[in-house]
């Protein structure tokens, strides 16, 4: 395989000296500069961009995270052809009214930049659109987006979580069950025969099972996103996007003390997987990450999102 140019992102805020001030941010950041350091991105700067609200962060010219230098960092991660690009975002999340109408909460996702007060937070169509749809051919993105309500913060088709039995499920499950059921329901009303009574008990069989699926998690039937809530939207772009992210939509993700650090509780779970398995799949990533977290007792669900419906338990992380 040809070398791959790599391009990292790393933007950590702790709203300094604000009453909305976190902890664990900058932190983040530093861990995930010497992960990625290991791994073999470069650290000059046509390769890897900080933005930090902190003069004090270790680098040589941190960038200040106002919202317009968030959204054209982002644009240069992805800027460039047939690169391998990664995005850590670390600071507050939040929703924001959905003013394109794809959302069935009428809430998109968002993150916070530390001018929000003036200029207002990023929403996640305007992520989708700087990070997917610009981005540059043949290039792969990986990111960890450790805030509140990022569940769906880039808006990517398909939607995976872990239940506490390491079990997947994709977010559309709901959608097929039923999509089952109705076609089950035709074959009946066109009429019995022999065959097609046979197919229709089939059909049934199969949406019991989805829903059946489903239910075992005791967790799914307030949680999830609307069926295929971005295919029609964005579901054709096929990019090779990933993003774990700290929880469900309608979560906070934990600003916390570790080991005497303040970090945040995703970020650390992530890398810490990193550790103990150094070329997970995606689905050992996601059932690792969400065990470890069940494990220290964060309530926080992580989130496994792609722009491309891929092979979760044979597919290596692209990192």
């Amino acid at each position: 395989m040809s070398y791959r140019p790599k391009k990292s992102l790393l933007i950590g805020i702790n709203y300094t000296g604000s009453q909305h001030e976190l902890r664990g941010c900058h932190q983040d950041i530093r861990n995930v500069a010497e992960f990625l350091s290991y791994r073999g991105y470069p650290k000059d700067r046509r390769s890897q961009v900080v933005l930090c609200d902190s003069n004090d962060v270790e680098y040589d010219s941190p960038l200040y995270p106002t919202g317009h230098n968030i959204l054209a960092a982002m644009d240069w991660l992805v800027s460039e052809p047939n690169r391998t690009c990664f995005l850590h975002y670390s600071g507050h999340g939040g929703q924001i009214r959905d003013v394109d109408g794809n959302r069935s909460t009428g809430l998109d996702d968002s993150i916070v930049p530390v001018d929000f007060g003036e200029r207002g937070q990023i929403s996640s169509t305007l992520l989708h659109e700087h990070l997917v749809t610009r981005m540059a051919p043949g290039c792969t993105l990986f990111i960890v987006m450790d805030c509140c309500h990022s569940g769906s913060a880039v808006e990517l088709p398909y939607v995976y979580r872990s239940d506490s039995y390491g079990n997947i499920n994709l977010m559309d499950n709901l959608k097929q069950g039923a999509v089952l059921v109705g076609e089950a329901s035709h074959l009946i009303q066109g009429g019995f025969s022999f065959n097609n009574i046979g197919e229709a008990r089939q059909l049934f069989a199969g949406a019991t099972d989805f829903f059946r699926g489903l239910q075992h998690m005791g967790e799914q039937e307030d949680e999830g996103l609307a069926s295929d809530e971005f295919a029609g939207q964005y579901g054709s772009e096929q990019k090779m996007v990933t993003m774990f992210s700290g929880c469900r939509d309608d979560q906070t993700s934990a600003d916390a003390t570790i080991g005497r650090a303040n970090v945040g509780a995703m970020s650390w779970a992530f890398l810490e997987i990193m550790k103990m398995e150094p070329n997970p799949t995606y689905m050992q990533t996601l059932q690792m990450t969400r065990r470890l977290l069940d494990q220290s007792h964060y309530a926080q669900i992580p989130q496994l999102s792609c722009g491309v419906d891929i092979d979760l338990e044979q597919t290596p992380l692209v990192l």
